[in-house]
């Protein structure tokens, strides 16, 4: 049944639309959700315009309890989505494809501090946790070129995070997919490991005598080095620069995430010829990503103008990763 969705775009409400999927027929999610109260893109239905962020928060669960349900038991799922301040009352209404910005004012929460980050993301995993999801990652997008702020009394804001759940203790992920060369030190580390191994120095082997004259372990590795002849486990950042530096011309969505970001996430948590899902599907660059990468995509999205945009990209971008 899951075939006929196979690189569609499906027009409407996420959840409603999920509703529709067969259960277990998903490989892998990513998506990024609007931000709590932070743009009004002028779509009926829209998540993110909720009057708190405990309905905002809840309707999002309710959304990824049938992602939940679609995901195969070895599925992998990942989530990014920024925080919010609650401080400035103008937010900004987003008309990208008539080039215009408009400002609305913004709902505030009286039971936070004004200036205060309102901890979105965090209260949003807290309750994937609590509906029965396995936290494995919380990913950093760190990124180089973030906008400047005019800020005066704290730091700009230049990361996000991408969370990696899924919903049973094993599932597919295909590391050696992602590994990266193994750093100057760790090879150094692993060679003199190796000389006191062929010299008959392994802790293991070594008297209580030797083990006590400090001098003597000076500088050994808390623990026996082996690397990985595919490279090294990846850490858990990706440093990427946002899309105002992909040589993209047809990205005209206010909120795209790079291609690049989304690369290492299906090589690793889709299998060859999968299926990603995006709920939130939006300009299409997780469809995007996923077509080059071999795999197929299924896209929900709320806005028929995006959708459109979406459909451009995927029959004309030719783009490497």
């Amino acid at each position: 049944m899951i075939e006929k969705y196979k690189n569609k775009i499906i027009c409407g409400d996420a959840l409603e639309k999920l509703k529709e999927l067969p259960s277990e027929s998903i490989d892998c999610v990513i998506t990024s959700p609007p931000y709590f109260n932070l743009r009004d893109y002028g779509v009926d239905g829209q998540i993110g315009m909720e009057k708190t962020h405990q309905e905002y928060i809840k309707k999002l669960i309710d959304i990824f309890s049938e992602v939940k349900r679609i995901l195969k038991k070895e599925g992998t799922c990942f989530v990014n989505l920024g925080d919010t301040y609650n401080s400035s009352p103008i937010g900004h209404q987003v008309d990208k494809l008539r080039e215009k910005s408009y400002q609305f004012k913004k709902n505030q929460d009286k039971n936070i501090s004004t200036k205060s980050l309102m901890l979105i993301p965090e209260r949003f995993v807290i309750a994937m946790i609590d509906n029965g999801w396995i936290l494995r990652n919380k990913l950093v997008w760190v990124k180089p070129n973030a906008m400047p702020e005019s800020v005066q009394d704290r730091w700009k804001k230049a990361h996000e995070y991408i969370f990696f759940f899924v919903k049973s203790k094993k599932y597919f992920f295909n590391l050696d997919a992602i590994r990266t060369l193994h750093k100057d030190i760790s090879i150094k580390r692993a060679e003199y490991e190796q000389g006191r191994n062929a010299l008959g120095l392994n802790p293991s082997s070594m008297g209580e005598k030797y083990k006590k004259n400090k001098s003597a372990m000076y500088g050994m590795p808390a623990r026996q080095v082996k690397l990985n002849p595919l490279g090294a486990v990846p850490p858990d950042y990706l440093v990427v620069n946002t899309n105002c530096s992909e040589q993209d011309t047809s990205l005209e969505h206010y909120a795209t995430y790079p291609q690049r970001l989304i690369a290492p996430l299906i090589r690793a948590g889709c299998p060859g010829k999968g299926i990603v899902l995006d709920p939130f599907f939006g300009s299409g660059t997780t469809g995007l990503v996923a077509k080059k990468l071999g795999r197929s995509f299924v896209g929900i999205e709320l806005s028929p103008e995006y959708i459109k945009i979406a459909e451009k990209r995927l029959s004309q971008n030719n783009l490497g990763i």
